[in-house]
């Protein structure tokens, strides 16, 4: 017997379970493990450094979907804008749909694995840029690396920060912080 498939208005009208987090991917719901406790150490020092430079309202961690290319991502952290988190507000379901703005920025802490690797590298890189969305990083603990990803054209430009690199941001010129700070921020107080 085949499963059916589900259509994105399907999925976006199920009730959600606070504690899953699901995508929705070619017509199927693909539950999401748990993140590994470097991982989220990572994207919660980040939202420490975001929280500096930005107000809370334009920020989101783990918590909001997107679509993108008729899927539903997750994604680690994301930065709003004012626009966006305005009309977020008025909505039951944190969902950024498809009519709404796009986000200023997405990021993306790569969990192990070789599926991991090629959903957030590969395919969610192709899904924002279709999306629009200016800003995509990468942040690969494993690798110690940070891609900064910069929408010129409707096409990502990468650029690979290592070490002592400065992560910068365009939109946001207030934030200023080394890679090797970011992928290692156990003990950071601040």
């Amino acid at each position: 017997m085949v499963a059916t498939k589900l259509s994105l208005a399907d999925f976006l009208s199920l009730e959600t379970d606070s504690d899953a987090r699901c995508e929705f991917v070619d017509g199927d719901v693909i539950e999401m493990p748990p993140e590994s406790s470097r991982n989220v150490l990572v994207s919660l020092f980040l939202l420490q450094q975001l929280l500096q430079v930005l107000p809370l309202h334009w920020l989101r961690r783990m918590d909001t979907e997107i679509v993108v290319s008729g899927r539903v991502r997750i994604p680690d952290l994301l930065v709003l804008g004012e626009d966006l988190a305005a009309l977020l507000e008025d909505t039951g379901r944190s969902t950024i749909t498809e009519d709404m703005p796009s986000p200023l920025l997405v990021v993306e802490v790569v969990s192990p694995g070789k599926v991991n690797e090629d959903r957030d590298y590969r395919y969610k890189r192709s899904e924002y840029a279709a999306r629009g969305i200016p800003e995509y990083w990468i942040v690969d603990p494993a690798k110690a690396v940070v891609t900064v990803l910069t929408l010129v054209d409707g096409l990502y430009e990468a650029q690979e920060l290592q070490g002592e690199a400065l992560l910068r941001s365009p939109q946001f010129p207030g934030l200023s912080l080394t890679t090797a700070k970011l992928l290692s921020p156990k003990g950071t107080v601040l």
